[in-house]
């Protein structure tokens, strides 16, 4: 096909961003370009996802700006704006193109944006937009999502409120994000009520009450919850993530049989293959039990089931070694970690934590002159703790 039409163009773009693809879609622009075809909405709004998933925010304020000369409704393509803008932490210009609005805004660009500002702790504009709008339990869920990132349960709890006020509790997939954002705060109590208030539960609300029951350290709870949730009667099947958090509450509660038990019927009895993260989580739950052959068989298994070991893996088996001084197949485990990220301090700190447990102090003195010469540093730890004080967007609007 020697001449390609704009519609021939978008298909490719489009095609690319499906795919997860950006590089590749900027690339297939600039043929646009050097072809002089015209830009479509369409296009310019696929270039914006782009510059959203690269963090690119140079290159999509200059499609902000080609938008603007070329005189297009800037209306049809202010969701992609709004959304680019939110992506890359520029609220201020995000609700600029929103207020540039004098007429028509949808449910999909109020939603994207009070959304936005909940997750950057914008608060008081999300309220404000949320004041403005009719609630919609996409936009309340998307909301209580940056709620659940940021553990911010009082605004949490407001959201709560407007959609208790607008009867949107019996939606399932509101539900299952008021448990999951309840569950991070640690409101164990609230969240199993809201579990149980569920009456369509689905493999979300299942996997989010036995993260829940895993995340807070109460192992017990969450492998029985997993087993009630295999029983004949429930028509919900786990999938790959339920199986994930069943690991993971094993782990962080010491429950070894248990955790073979979860990894065994991921395969044998719902067909399901180990990803690297249940490997990982897997080799977690016998490093801590001390059982290295074990540790090292499930590695092995691994290799020979074609799964290739990614950084999780290399840390799960360092922690594993470094735990239980097995010198030469931690050295191992820190080759490939290096090897896979050799800049990342943390991973470094973790390699030269190893070799001091070890005894090795000449290698903890080159890895540390390593990170001195590259000048990295290992980030901090740290806890949020929001003090905002929100007492004037209570008046939002009822259906």
């Amino acid at each position: 096909m020697v001449h390609r039409d704009v519609v021939a163009w978008n298909a490719l773009l489009s095609s690319f961003l499906r795919h997860d693809l950006p590089l590749e879609a900027l690339s297939v622009l600039r043929k646009m370009g050097k072809e002089n075809v015209e830009l479509s909405e369409f296009t310019l709004c696929s270039v914006l996802k782009c510059c959203a998933s690269l963090k690119a925010l140079e290159l999509g304020r200059q499609v902000h700006g080609l938008v603007v000369s070329m005189g297009r409704d800037l209306v049809v393509l202010s969701t992609a704006l709004i959304d680019f803008y939110s992506s890359v932490g520029c609220i201020d210009d995000a609700l600029k193109v929103f207020y540039s609005l004098k007429s028509w805004k949808d449910d999909m660009m109020y939603n994207s944006l009070v959304s936005a500002c909940i997750r950057n702790r914008r608060y008081d504009e999300g309220f404000k937009i949320l004041s403005l709008m009719k609630p919609n339990v996409v936009g309340l869920t998307s909301s209580l999502v940056g709620c659940s990132e940021n553990l911010d349960l009082w605004v949490g709890k407001q959201i709560h409120c407007v959609a208790v006020r607008q009867g949107f509790t019996y939606e399932t997939q509101l539900c299952n994000a008021l448990l999951d954002m309840y569950a991070k705060c640690g409101k164990i109590s609230h969240a199993r009520s809201l579990f149980d208030g569920i009456s369509q539960k689905d493999v979300i609300s299942w996997t989010c009450m036995i993260d829940a029951y895993g995340r807070n350290g109460r192992g017990h709870e969450a492998v029985e919850l997993f087993e009630q949730m295999m029983e004949d009667g429930n028509k919900v099947i786990p999938n790959s993530v339920t199986f994930l958090s069943v690991l993971s509450a094993c782990a962080h509660s010491g429950l070894v049989e248990e955790g073979k038990k979860g990894f065994n019927l991921l395969r044998e009895k719902y067909g399901l293959e180990p990803d690297p993260e249940h490997y990982a989580c897997f080799i977690d739950i016998l490093g801590r039990a001390g059982i290295m052959e074990e540790v090292w068989s499930a590695y092995q298994n691994m290799i020979e089931q074609g799964t290739k070991p990614t950084v999780g893996v290399w840390i799960a088996l360092l922690n594993a070694c470094s735990l239980n001084q097995d010198v030469e197949r931690g050295e191992f485990a820190a080759k490939h970690l290096l090897q896979m990220e050799p800049d990342k301090a943390s991973h470094i700190v973790l390699v030269s934590n190893f070799y001091a447990a070890t005894g090795k102090w000449d290698c903890v003195d080159e890895l540390r002159s390593m990170m001195r010469t590259k000048g990295l540093v290992k980030e901090a730890g740290n806890s949020w703790i929001n003090v905002s004080a929100f007492n004037q967007h209570v008046g939002l609007r009822s259906a």
